[in-house]
């Protein structure tokens, strides 16, 4: 079976044009991903004001934080079909996706039942302002009921990603982000239902996009590269273990920033609805930064992986360097936007002149994350692309656990310097990442690793 119309070589050629024609794909669809939430955010603050801005953003991360888990062994199985793919073991290739498909579906319905069960002590634990309670419940059940769609599209992303593919996912979250929106301003604007309308918006819209994706490469099963059929579809115990090998310490690190985010949100939440609100929004605008960035990494990895799968360590070093390149450049120009328009953007989201007033606060603290982001998106592209878990598991606990609950415990609490502490701590947690693994990568230990393609 051919996979020749959709994977594509990364092992010769030009690296900085392979990496840049890459990239661009992958920041288009991560800033819609950003989008499809982000205009719940927007209109929910137009219409239903800041206590709805604070339910949809509390009650996000606990959706989120699943979501993050699932995302975790889909990218487990992305790094074993890039190797596979530098392997040239196309067999291989369609019991790893079979297998992948059934893993996380399976996965989604286990969290999202689990949510939907201790729901009413999740949101009690986080102190949501009581003005947001009602509303945060209804977000956070049509959400996680909604779960096994979110994952569906980030694990069928995540497979083509692995092929070298990064137009298609572009346009299912493109067809995802077109549905939100109209739905959003259907559902809460014109019929007044409040949050539960962008809830609602956002579940339909996934399942809209997901379900496309399937339709799309079961047409195109022979270029995809798996067949679809129903034995296809049993778990491979093989693959399986490998998969849960790999992405339980990746599920860790995903979700580990989302959890970190739901104690760091609890604090914040204890200063009052105002915080709450600003901060809501300043991570949203930061993670469009953040996403946007991403691209570059979600790049770099399978382009890495296929490299060491085929045993081209010095190409995959280069892929690196020009990583970091593209990172910092990018850097640079958000860090000039925050600085220069940080309030005209939180003014985007919110109509309320005190969370206008609070944004400068929240920049002052979130700039000092914006270099460890840059570092990461070359060194840790490489941690994954090689496949080596554990040690992200052990960076993203440092950054996400230990560092990001601990500084903003420490500057928030301890130092009594409030919601900048707050927002500082949670700033420089990710440098926990950053530079462990920019020594990593440095100290060229990861030459005597087994390949997970020898393992195949």
């Amino acid at each position: 079976m051919s996979t020749k119309s959709i994977s594509k070589d990364f092992t010769q050629g030009n690296i900085s044009k392979q990496l840049m024609l890459f990239t661009l794909p992958f920041m288009a669809s991560n800033a819609l991903q950003v989008l499809y939430s982000t205009i719940d955010m927007v209109i929910v603050g137009k219409y239903v004001g800041t206590a709805g801005l604070s339910a949809v953003s509390q009650s996000s991360q606990i959706v989120n934080f699943a979501t993050m888990v699932c995302l975790g062994f889909s990218n487990s199985g992305q790094v074993l079909i890039s190797q596979a793919l530098g392997a040239k073991k196309k067999k291989e290739m369609n019991d790893i996706i079979g297998t992948l498909f059934s893993y996380v579906l399976l996965l989604s319905l286990v969290l999202a039942a689990l949510i939907l069960i201790i729901r009413t002590w999740i949101l009690n634990v986080m102190n949501i302002p009581a003005e947001s309670h009602a509303m945060a419940m209804e977000y956070l059940i049509i959400c996680s009921a909604g779960l096994i769609f979110t994952a569906g599209y980030n694990m069928v992303s995540s497979v083509l990603r692995g092929m070298g593919d990064a137009n298609r996912p572009l346009l299912f979250i493109g067809i995802a982000s077109f549905v939100n929106l109209v739905l959003d301003i259907l559902f809460t604007g014109i019929l007044d239902w409040g949050v539960a309308g962008a809830a609602w918006a956002t579940i339909i819209g996934q399942a809209v996009s997901f379900l496309f994706s399937l339709y799309f490469l079961y047409k195109r099963r022979e270029s995809f590269g798996f067949d679809f059929k129903k034995e296809s579809f049993i778990i491979n115990k093989k693959y399986a273990g490998m998969i849960t090998s790999l992405g339980t310490p990746m599920a860790i690190q995903s979700g580990c920033i989302n959890l970190s985010m739901l104690f760091v949100n609890s604090m914040i939440n204890s200063v009052g609805l105002v915080a709450s609100a600003t901060f809501g929004v300043g991570v949203r605008i930061d993670d469009i930064v953040n996403k946007i960035s991403q691209g570059i990494q979600y790049a770099a990895m399978p382009m890495i992986s296929q490299n060491i799968g085929a045993g081209q360590q010095k190409r995959a070093k280069q892929v690196v360097y020009h990583a970091w390149i593209f990172s910092a450049a990018l850097t640079i120009f958000f860090m000039i936007l925050y600085i220069a328009f940080g309030k005209q953007l939180f003014m985007m989201f919110s109509d309320d002149p005190l969370v206008h007033d609070m944004s400068a606060t929240f920049i002052k603290a979130i700039l000092w994350m914006f270099p460890a982001f840059a570092v990461m998106r070359g060194s840790g592209a490489f941690i994954q692309g090689i496949g080596n878990a554990r040690l992200c598991m052990v960076l993203a606990l440092l950054d996400g656990v230990v560092l990001r609950i601990g500084l903003s415990w420490l500057f928030g609490i301890v130092f009594e310097w409030g919601f900048f502490g707050f927002v500082l701590g949670y700033g420089l947690a990710p440098y926990g990442y950053a530079i462990p693994s920019l020594l990593y990568f440095l100290s060229g230990i990861w030459q005597k690793r087994r390949t997970l393609a020898d393992a195949m």
